[in-house]
């Protein structure tokens, strides 16, 4: 079994929305970088919303999004996991973030976005129950921007994705 640790968050003072993962693939551990997968649509879709070269280096694509006022995130902070499909996750081995902590740091968070069904499902499992009832960020699911997810184009994805915009 692997036991991997998942990255600080992307975020500034002023993000009002946060898109939440499960964990780093092995490409994205190997790199240090959230979505580096290149098969990962998550840059493409990003870039097309907020009008970025999704091919621009790391450090760009990152001050492109914090300048939206967006925040990137996971919602495991480290976990047992084999591959880097999320179904291969060990239940009983997922530690969450700290998200009590990162939303008093961030208290104009307004949106959560979820990147697929099993960030979603983490979150409502291990943090939600954990946050105060007075939370008022609306929660989202979108479809998931991993090669695993072939069942919607690219197009689809990203009119999906759109809501990332306030």
């Amino acid at each position: 079994m692997v036991y991997i640790q998942s990255f600080p968050p992307i975020a500034s003072r002023t993000a009002r929305v946060l898109i939440l993962g499960t964990m780093p693939g092995r490409v994205s551990l190997r790199e240090r970088q959230y979505y580096a997968h290149p098969q990962n649509s998550f840059w493409r879709i990003i870039g097309g919303i907020l009008g970025f070269d999704p091919a621009s280096p790391y450090d760009a694509r990152v001050a492109s999004v914090q300048a939206a006022d967006i925040a990137i995130w996971d919602v495991l902070k480290s976990c047992v996991r084999e591959s880097s499909l999320d179904s291969a996750i060990e239940a009983s081995s997922a530690v969450p973030n700290d998200f009590a902590a990162f939303l008093a740091e961030h208290p104009q968070i307004q949106r959560i976005c979820f990147n697929g069904a099993k960030a979603e499902a983490l979150y409502m499992k291990y943090v939600r129950p954990r946050l105060a009832a007075n939370l008022n960020a609306q929660h989202l699911r979108l479809p998931s921007t991993s090669p695993a997810n072939a069942s919607l184009a690219l197009s689809e994805k990203m009119r999906a994705w759109q809501v990332i915009l306030l």
